[in-house]
């Protein structure tokens, strides 16, 4: 039965048109014309305080302004965190930290600027949506979206914010990396000619985990575990290797045109870990035939490997720091911090120089790995097309504390593509 704090998929998206309606200002102002830029984050865990801390690091006129997450305890150690590294950069007073299912709301009411989109993965299309109609830049984690559904939802966000004029950068670092930027300028030039393979790595040991105590229902259980069930994380292909597979889709310039796929469940297979695999083995293939190699997992006591790696028709490279072949090349310059550079890229954007959207770029990178997972699952070849015109949504209908089934675990030959 639903109460006060429940929330339905169509309610959080009539909220979000509400918010927008009362918040119409022209994208660019900013802070009544002053050099201050007020930055709003919605989802105050690990990567929402990291992220806040990047921005202000990014430019002096940058003051957190607002901060909501559904989790009280939450929002109150990440408040705690960021009053004591940035001290007056810091500016959330009690009336503007919100939580609750429509905390976002409150940010997005509050005189920001723009906003950091970090809660799980799975809300990253409706907070989108909310944050475009309501005339805010926009810096998002990725991945974007955990299903195509939300894919699509984030297309038509970010061609709203073109046509805004409002900036979006995605949480895909390595675009705004030096080393990566010259080698991937070199790469497009022809350096080590036209690229013939691609492969990609996310291979490490497990993370963390948390127990579902007596007092936490099913709903609670799950967004607190949040890596481990593919409506919140898109599974562990998606929430994570899509950095790798972003960087091959870069230096091809373009997204795969299918998958197939080997991989499974096979040593973290208590409760705590949900329902997602621990290993993949995905091909690629473009639509020039160069196949993608691509490999994760998240297994302890293996070997471990987080790199990309590019085989041209005149040389190799991992994408960053070399290129190795007729025309070698290796990076010797300065490399800053791309998690700040993100940020700094955006509000030099917000500022007037510039413009940048990356929606559409990270929403296809994001699509590459929900295909893998999706070949993964039901043991089929999958087409990019089949992937984007998938209907299966993996978010509840409604969202609220209390019973939640945990999905079966999917068995590839017998799962079926939605």
């Amino acid at each position: 039965m639903s109460g006060p704090n429940d929330l339905s998929r169509r309610h959080f998206l009539a909220g979000s048109a509400a918010t927008a309606a009362a918040l119409l200002s022209p994208a660019g102002v900013f802070a009544q014309g002053s050099n201050t830029i007020k930055v709003g984050v919605i989802g105050c865990g690990g990567r929402g305080s990291g992220a806040a801390v990047d921005a202000a690091n990014a430019d002096p006129g940058v003051v957190i302004w607002a901060m909501g997450d559904l989790f009280p305890d939450r929002l109150a150690s990440s408040r705690e965190a960021l009053r004591k590294n940035l001290n007056d950069r810091y500016q959330v007073p009690d009336g503007r930290a919100f939580t609750g299912w429509r905390a976002y709301e409150g940010v997005l009411g509050s005189g920001v600027d723009y906003v950091i989109l970090a809660t799980p993965p799975g809300f990253r299309p409706m907070h989108l949506k909310a944050a475009i109609e309501a005339r805010k830049h926009v810096f998002m984690e990725k991945p974007v979206a955990t299903d195509a559904p939300g894919i699509r939802e984030v297309f038509a966000a970010s061609d709203r914010a073109k046509e805004r004029g409002l900036n979006i950068v995605a949480g895909t670092q390595r675009r705004h990396d030096f080393a990566y930027r010259e080698a991937m300028k070199r790469i497009h030039e022809g350096q080590m000619g036209d690229v013939v393979a691609c492969y990609a790595y996310w291979n490490q040991g497990a993370l963390w985990s948390v127990p579902k105590s007596a007092s936490m229902t099913d709903m609670e259980w799950q967004l607190r575990n949040w890596l481990y069930f593919a409506w919140l994380s898109g599974d562990h292909i998606v929430e994570q290797h899509v950095h790798n597979l972003d960087v091959c889709n870069w230096a091809m310039g373009k997204h795969p045109a299918k998958a197939v796929s080997l991989a499974g469940r096979q040593v973290r297979t208590e409760p705590v870990f949900g329902h997602i695999f621990d290993h993949f083995a995905t091909e690629y293939e473009y639509d020039n035939g160069v196949k993608l190699v691509s490999m994760c997992r998240q297994i302890d006591n293996t070997a471990g490997r987080v790199s990309e790696h590019l085989v041209g028709t005149k040389g190799t490279s991992n994408g960053n720091t070399y290129i190795r072949g007729e025309k070698a090349w290796r990076w010797e310059g300065d490399r800053p911090n791309p998690y700040m550079l993100e940020h700094r890229n955006l509000v030099e954007a917000i500022r007037g120089k510039g413009y940048i959207n990356e929606g559409r770029q990270v929403a296809e990178s994001t699509l590459t790995a929900i295909m893998g997972r999706m070949a993964a699952y039901t043991g089929a070849e999958i087409s990019w097309d089949q992937a984007l015109e998938s209907q299966e949504k993996l978010i509840p209908e409604t969202l609220a504390f209390g019973p939640l089934e945990v999905p079966p675990v999917a068995m590839p030959g017998k799962t079926k593509f939605v």
